[in-house]
């Protein structure tokens, strides 16, 4: 993977190409976002506090790759990144979760981000641990080849010198005894001993329930971790065979050598200076006409409630404070009802800019089937190989299929490019059940396959409402 620091705008949309057709604009959009974030690192730290973020807000019907480009960006930065459904938050008194919860939730994603990449660096040094605990239990080691002599005086003890080389509490025929047996531990020749290990208990710690509106929602998480302390794990003893002790205590190991002190501090460094919250369905939180009455005073009151964490305020969770003034924000909405005018003024102007995606047509889908890595036919014709059978989609037949999904999306519910997944599924739905009774063999699909699979539930739209 390319690093953040090298990517380009250019470079950005070059690998959002591979995996999105079209919508260059908002390819645009979100790469200048990503590189101003590194731009940002760069100037004097007296004017670095000052830059906010350009928060986008992303307009466009379902299905036409709004989630799927905050999603790869994310990868691409390496940044946390969560998405959340807007509509799922609700004014503080109704039933709903407080919008401070997604920074707490992006920030526990930071943490295991982090913890992962530590874990990562310190394998080779946790599996050397890992190594010698099962080597002390396969050959446990002797006395020590310094022996006391007795008392020299009232007070003290001599040690009585040895003239033969030692390693550090082993003699000579030990060690090498050890090292025969670690080679052989390497070489799998030790795999169907059983030894009996000392491993912490994995057994969950007791479930609190905090029946609570918002504001406290991580509290069990807290007494829990509370309790961990309270009550440390105990040894429990286990019989295993020698690979399976090797990986217990590996992972054990590791959770040892893991610094959590230094990871939430550079979770909760990622997590502000470059967490993403992908905010899908914001129009649903758009209030109509003012707001005054029924569940728009709702909506307006969830509006109201994320404009201080765009804005830029202080989240307290587990891990400690997080600042969100420079987490960046994606808004996206179909925006079929409500438009963006309808957001509070003070919201809108937290998003600046504003791309629209356009819908996509069979142009569009015959590329989506084809060019990105992965691409539909290329997913299919791998599953299908792991049964032995070579499958090949013929030029026609992916234009028909293309031709079918945006005929049933304009006679139906306008769906995207996720038309494509149902009719796929149907097209290969004979091919998927029998191909482990058919054995090796070369499956085609033609133009003519597809509309014999196809034709009767086009042709009947009641069905097809229902079926694609």
């Amino acid at each position: 993977m390319i690093a953040q620091e090298s990517l380009t705008p250019r470079e950005t949309v070059t690998e959002l190409d591979k995996y999105i057709v079209g919508q260059a604009a908002a390819k645009r959009s979100v790469a200048i976002a990503l590189r101003n974030r590194w731009r940002r690192r760069q100037v004097p730290e007296s004017l670095r506090e000052e830059i906010a973020p350009k928060n986008i807000i992303m307009i466009g019907p379902t299905g036409v790759g709004k989630t799927e480009i905050a999603r790869r960006l994310a990868t691409l930065a390496q940044s946390p990144f969560i998405k959340v459904e807007a509509s799922k938050f609700t004014e503080v008194g109704y039933v709903g979760r407080d919008v401070e919860s997604m920074v707490r939730d992006l920030v526990e994603l930071a943490v295991s981000m982090v913890k992962e990449e530590e874990k990562k660096r310190i394998e080779g040094l946790a599996e050397a641990y890992a190594e010698d605990r099962i080597l002390d239990l396969l050959l446990p080691p002797g006395p020590s080849p310094l022996a006391a002599s007795g008392p020299v005086g009232d007070n003290s003890f001599t040690l009585r010198k040895t003239d033969l080389p030692v390693t550090v509490g082993q003699p000579p025929r030990e060690n090498a005894t050890r090292e025969k047996f670690r080679q052989m531990l390497r070489d799998g020749k030790l795999a169907e001993r059983e030894v009996e290990v000392d491993l912490r208990d994995t057994k969950p710690m007791p479930m609190v329930e905090i029946m609570t509106s918002s504001g406290l929602e991580d509290m069990q998480s807290s007494l829990q971790d509370a309790l961990g302390k309270m009550f440390p794990r105990q040894k429990k003893k286990r019989t295993m065979k020698v690979p399976e002790a090797l990986d217990a205590l590996t992972k054990e190991e590791t959770d040892k050598l893991v610094d959590m002190e230094k990871v939430m501090k550079e979770a909760l460094r990622r997590t502000e200076e470059s967490g993403i919250i992908f905010l899908d369905e914001i129009d649903k939180i758009a209030s109509k006409n003012g707001g005054s009455h029924g569940p728009e005073v709702s909506r307006e009151g969830v509006q109201r409630d994320l404009l201080p964490i765009v804005e830029g305020s202080t989240v307290t969770t587990k891990y400690g404070m997080v600042k969100t003034d420079h987490i960046l924000f994606i808004a996206s909405g179909a925006f079929h009802v409500s438009k963006p005018s309808d957001l509070i003024p003070e919201l809108q102007g937290r998003f600046p800019i504003r791309v629209e995606l356009h819908s996509l047509g069979k142009d569009e889908f015959v590329r989506i089937l084809t060019e990105p890595e992965n691409a539909l036919t290329k997913q299919y014709i791998a599953l299908m190989a792991t049964e032995g059978i070579e499958l090949v989609f013929e030029d026609e037949a992916i234009e028909e299929m293309a031709r079918i999904a945006v005929e049933v999306n304009q006679r139906t519910e306008e769906i995207g490019a996720r038309r494509l997944h149902t009719v796929m599924e149907r097209v290969l739905d004979v091919l998927s059940f029998d191909a482990s009774e058919r054995g090796q063999e070369r499956f085609v699909v033609s133009a003519a396959y597809v509309r014999e699979q196809l034709q009767d539930i086009v042709e009947d739209q009641d069905l097809s409402r229902f079926i694609l």
